[in-house]
């Protein structure tokens, strides 16, 4: 099959990867999903008894040699393996047939917000052990957060552009984004886009607990990750990855591709603000999604779901509703908005590219999963968050938030 020649401006979804606390693969953790089902528990990759927070969101059942290499599977970071899970995952999925002729055209474009930082600390303590001569050679390469691209790339002989966002927690839809421009532009034909992370490990813990950002529900994982509700306390650290493939629309109809849907937005903003605290009245967050729907060209009643940020911190919930409010007006209080990350907790940098997964597949399937251990209402959070049950919901257009430290912005 011959190549577009001309880019037709146009970027579909056509092959969908996932490594979830809720289950690796879509056929496996999306009824989990919308069964409302938590895949939050006490810590089991580390002691967590010294630490304020014993919670996290781990993925469960994963090994590594089921999709890498196994000499690799045992040296590399996490991150990296779920990065190739998922991406070989979509791959599959879509059906695309990487000929030489293709690969030249067909690009990686996967984040990472911490990247490697398990691996970094494992070489650090054999430093201290043993000295530098203990440390491993492959260090470097397995903690910078760019080798899940290049790792993918160069399994799968991808030679179009090959590339990393770094945006903390806007990292996964910065990413997407990023990828449907260069699809959108001409730059490639198609693009593997998406997230990772596997931020379970003693320094990360330890650094959002000195932050006092996590949740302190330690007897209570169940219930520990509660966004937009009145007694939530903070969020639930995830890990995991998500990773999409993105084509040009020609190229994808010539070859009888599924097609999951289309991405028609893309929208950026910084809050110059503050290192971690968002813009007052979710100014920043508004401007994002504002762009993202002028990109577009939609109005705000075009939208049929909203997948929240929503971490289950006390000031971020508010101000994401209030940036809701100053987007959408009146209609805020119509859209149905869920935030999955009080199943999923909060996956950092693979965050927007699983939530964008979500919203394709609720779209295909015209259901939105629920916000979970949402019991008693926030007067100051009071739109409709889909509490407790997935909801029936026909949505032509659906928008995806993500809001990252720094002040980092971005909407899908």
């Amino acid at each position: 099959m011959s190549l577009v020649v001309e880019p037709s401006g146009r970027v579909v979804v056509t092959g969908l990867g996932v490594v979830t606390p809720l289950g690796v693969g879509v056929p496996t953790f999306w009824p989990r999903l919308l069964n409302g089902e938590n895949g939050i528990g006490r810590i089991t990759l580390l002691d967590p008894s010294t630490f304020t927070t014993q919670l996290a969101a781990e993925v469960q059942g994963f090994n590594a040699e089921d999709w890498v290499d196994k000499k690799d599977a045992r040296r590399m970071d996490r991150f990296i393996a779920y990065a190739a899970a998922s991406a070989r995952q979509a791959l599959d999925d879509s059906g695309i047939q990487i000929t030489p002729e293709l690969a030249d055209e067909f690009g990686v474009l996967i984040g990472s917000g911490i990247g490697g930082l398990t691996f970094l600390g494992e070489q650090h303590r054999r430093q201290i052990e043993g000295g530098p001569s203990r440390v491993s050679p492959f260090l470097v390469p397995y903690m910078i957060p760019d080798m899940a691209s290049g790792y993918v790339s160069i399994v799968h002989g991808l030679k179009g552009p090959n590339s990393c966002v770094i945006t903390a927690c806007a990292t996964g839809s910065n990413a997407i984004g990023d990828a449907y421009n260069i699809v959108k532009r001409g730059d490639a034909i198609a693009m593997l886009a998406g997230g990772t992370e596997a931020p379970i490990n003693e320094i990360s813990l330890a650094a959002f607990c000195a932050a006092r950002a996590m949740s302190n529900r330690n007897d209570d994982p169940a219930h520990a990750s509660r966004p937009f509700e009145r007694d939530r306390d903070g969020f639930i650290m995830g890990e995991g990855s998500a990773v999409l493939v993105l084509e040009d629309y020609e190229f994808a109809k010539k070859r009888g591709a599924k097609i999951y849907g289309e991405i028609v937005g893309y929208g950026m903003s910084g809050d110059a603000y503050h290192i971690t605290a968002p813009a007052p009245g979710g100014e920043g967050a508004s401007r994002a999604m504002g762009k993202a729907l002028r990109n577009a060209k939609l109005q705000p009643t075009d939208i049929g779901y909203i997948n929240a940020h929503g971490t289950s911190t006390p000031y971020n919930d508010k101000n994401e509703t209030d940036a809701l409010k100053r987007t959408f007006g009146d209609y805020a209080y119509k859209v149905p908005i869920s935030s999955t990350k009080s199943m999923l907790g909060h996956m950092l940098g693979a965050a927007g590219a699983i939530e964008s997964v979500i919203c394709l597949l609720a779209m295909r399937d015209g259901i939105v999963p629920p916000t979970i251990n949402y019991e008693n209402a926030d007067p100051e959070c009071d739109l409709d968050y889909v509490p407790n049950v997935a909801r029936k919901a026909d949505a032509a257009y659906s928008l995806s938030n993500s809001f990252g430290f720094g002040g980092h912005n971005a909407t899908l």
